[in-house]
């Protein structure tokens, strides 16, 4: 049953194989689904929106009724301005559930009219995260299983590839939660 549009919002830095489970998912759901790329999240980010639209752009090029676009502001705004009743978000986990409800809550409050539409992450990607692939990437580690090739070769410009780092310097660049610690 096809309803109407629907908004997937999200940072998608970069978009990974679970982004693309849940935008291939509710493009069965909708006739139409925009994929709203997030352009200034309070979070540090490593690929600019453009170079993240671009990148979810290509990733999604096999689903006839998804777009993507920017956007800045709030969520709801987006949805209001492209005609939308419905926010789809992918849920992995019992902490993404608790997050979700708290931000519907608040649109609920915002904008009555706007649903929101969970769909549950499949149990491949239910661990999956854009910052474990970027710690993973940035470590020299293999996550080319987690993303389509166009995204691996855009996180493999970002970081050196490690085999041109010496174990030292590996050991230099293991700061985040996955690296060695002593």
């Amino acid at each position: 049953m096809h309803m109407t549009r629907a908004l997937y919002p999200g940072t998608f830095d970069p978009i990974h194989n679970g982004h693309i489970d849940i935008a291939t998912r509710a493009s069965a759901l909708f006739e139409e689904v925009v994929v709203a790329v997030y352009d200034a999240p309070p979070k540090k980010l490593l690929f600019t929106t453009q170079e993240r639209v671009d990148l979810a752009q290509q990733a999604l090029t096999h689903l006839p009724n998804v777009s993507v676009i920017a956007y800045t502001g709030l969520t709801v705004t987006v949805a209001r301005e492209i005609g939308t009743k419905v926010i789809v978000r992918g849920l992995r986990s019992v902490a993404d559930f608790e997050y979700e409800r708290q931000m519907g809550w608040a649109n609920q409050d915002l904008a009555p009219e706007i649903e929101l539409c969970c769909l549950l992450c499949t149990g491949d990607y239910a661990s999956l995260s854009a910052t474990i692939l970027k710690e993973v990437a940035s470590l020299g580690g293999d996550f080319h299983r987690w993303t389509p090739d166009h995204v691996q070769a855009a996180l493999e410009s970002k970081f050196p590839r490690a085999e041109a780092l010496s174990p030292s310097r590996m050991l230099s660049r293991s700061a985040g939660k996955l690296g060695h610690r002593s």
